[in-house]
């Protein structure tokens, strides 16, 4: 039992991997595939020819664009309770290491998400198809920043919810708007008309790898404690 248990995590963590590298894969075409001056000012595209096509396609919705930002929000303030929870049992246990093991892993795991996030900020693999403010002028756009939090919070906040809200009715109302909230996200994002499908894409895929690593990490804590019943 407790090999399988092993096997399982292993490939938990192989799965990661290969979400990570399929990632560096598609960012590496995106990069170098197609590339042409389609943005704003100028500014060059990767995969130009497919962006372009559903860009024109689908349009710019500001409406869109202010309904995913307060998503996001509400994404955030969720990760900020669970940031609250870790501190309220650092205070109350007086150790860190007191902390629950799936609480404090998630405390590293949003500090890895937001090195990411900062990473493409500044290594800017497209800018955005359109302007939002002229005085910020051209923005990084991939992958979709907004996807990639979204999905890391809320689908780890579906796990944190499963183990620890007892109530089915309240438990499944919770995960059930979180589903939602990444759903409308993601497609509202897209017809936003903020982004390049690439962007999204590569946020999905990046957002998807981070919450498996998460995943396998927690999985690893419930090996320690099958081994040592």
């Amino acid at each position: 039992m407790i090999k399988k248990v092993e096997k399982n995590v292993l490939k938990n963590f192989i799965l990661a991997g290969v979400m990570f590298f399929t990632f560096v894969l598609f960012t590496i075409g995106v990069s170098t595939i197609d590339v042409q001056a389609i943005g704003p000012n100028g500014s060059i595209v990767g995969l130009a020819t497919w962006n372009l096509m559903i860009f024109q396609k689908i349009g710019v919705h500001p409406l869109w664009y202010t309904i995913t930002k307060w998503l996001g929000y509400v994404s955030i303030m969720v990760a900020g309770g669970f940031a609250m929870l870790g501190l309220l049992q650092f205070i109350n246990r007086k150790s860190i290491f007191r902390i629950d093991r799936d609480i404090l892993l998630l405390g590293f795991f949003y500090c890895l998400v937001m090195v990411a996030y900062v990473l493409f900020e500044i290594v800017i693999i497209n800018y955005r198809p359109v302007i939002i403010d002229v005085e910020e002028g051209l923005e990084a756009s991939f992958p979709s920043s907004h996807t990639m939090l979204v999905i890391c919070i809320m689908s780890t906040a579906i796990m944190q919810f499963h183990s620890r809200i007892k109530a089915k009715t309240v438990r499944c109302l919770s995960e059930i708007l979180s589903v939602i909230i990444m759903v409308v996200t993601v497609v509202g994002r897209l017809i936003s008309g903020v982004h390049w499908f690439t962007d999204i894409i590569g946020g999905l895929l990046l957002g998807a790898a981070f919450v498996m690593l998460y995943y396998a990490a927690i999985t690893v804590g419930q090996c320690i404690d099958n081994t040592t019943r």
